[in-house]
């Protein structure tokens, strides 16, 4: 058994030349990388190919949820592991996910760590911890057995944002889930464009927003205000 990786991005060039080459050095054999992009304007698609990726496409509709769901059709493997651009995953994430798997842990994530940002951010990294759907996010990666995602219908493409807790929502309502006792590294690019403050507010209303099934109109255009995110 093996994994494949997929990446959706939108501009994240830069922050494929640490990934890619850091998934590729752990990867187990038959393993595959899937970059999905969005439209990049920084040659997010000929880096990709040109750091040997299996396969790197402009995907026929933007959005994480439908590009996530385009890697997946590609994939060959019955395991499949959703990273962001700006995230490294532990250098055991192969034995991590295998390993899950073997104990019968169809679905789970990381919990989290910061790359830098303020000492407050390892109180947010602390609660990630918890098996609990307000912990967790897209960032800390997902990785799940291809049947179970295509008997939940993969990510629903209606959501422009919070489709990861969409997705987990769903999985904890007909099997478990797991939190693996290791952390990812996560960018803190959107706590140094913003601020501590700014950025967990704006999470907790996306979350308040979430529970009482705002639009996602609504929601996309209230983070994009929110936050700076570029």
């Amino acid at each position: 058994m093996s994994i494949s990786v997929i990446i959706p991005t939108l501009n994240e060039a830069e922050n494929l030349k640490k990934l890619i080459p850091h998934l590729k050095k752990y990867l187990p054999k038959g393993g595959e990388i899937l970059v999905m992009d969005a439209g990049s304007k920084d040659h997010t698609v000929e880096i990709a190919r040109n750091l040997g990726v299996d396969i790197a496409c402009v995907c026929p509709r933007k959005g994480r949820a439908a590009q996530m769901n385009h890697g997946a059709a590609f994939a060959y493997n019955r395991v499949l592991y959703f990273v962001h651009a700006d995230t490294l995953p532990p250098v055991s994430y192969a034995d991590d996910i295998l390993q899950s798997i073997a104990s019968g842990f169809m679905v789970g994530s990381y919990r989290s760590a910061f790359d830098g940002g303020p000492a407050l951010m390892q109180l947010n990294a602390f609660f990630t911890r918890f098996n609990t759907l307000f912990c967790r996010g897209g960032d800390q990666s997902l990785f799940v057995g291809k049947n179970v995602f295509h008997q939940l219908g993969g990510f629903d493409e209606n959501y422009q944002i919070m489709e990861d807790f969409d997705f987990i929502r769903r999985v904890k309502k007909v099997i478990p889930f797991r939190v693996m006792p290791k952390s990812i590294l996560i960018s803190a690019r959107k706590f140094d464009k913003n601020n501590y403050l700014r950025v967990n507010l704006a999470n907790i209303f996306m979350v308040a927003l979430f529970r009482f099934g705002a639009s996602q109109t609504f929601m996309a255009r209230t983070y994009r205000r929110l936050l700076r995110m570029n």
